[in-house]
């Protein structure tokens, strides 16, 4: 993982829980929520681990992964979850992209 790779929330399809980031805690309820949602959905549809990450450039960026040999982990599912994503929650994630441009970045 890059230095300066910083994970907004994380969903997990082993464990049964979403992560979300200390430094986030700013972010309204509802965006969190939405964020929580959004995440435990994907990993119930596909298995495995999702992460939102954000880039050294202020991009956000979804990361997916199985624990060797989890064979139920819909890979070819998680790319067109993550297309579907991007498309269907556009407005959500390019406002992400600017609170951490404007708040988070040194």
């Amino acid at each position: 993982m890059d230095q300066r790779e910083i994970v907004l929330c994380a969903a997990s399809a082993y464990e049964k829980k979403f992560y979300l980031n200390q430094e986030f805690q700013g972010l309204p309820q509802g965006i969190k929520d939405e964020l929580k949602i959004m995440c435990v959905l994907f990993t119930e549809d596909v298995g495995g681990v999702v992460e939102l990450i954000y880039e050294e450039d202020g991009e956000l960026k979804f990361r997916t992964f199985a624990d060797e040999g989890d064979y139920l982990y819909d890979e070819i599912g998680s790319i067109l979850k993550v297309k579907e994503l991007q498309r269907e929650k556009t407005e959500l994630l390019e406002s992400l992209q600017m609170f951490y441009r404007v708040f988070m970045e040194d």
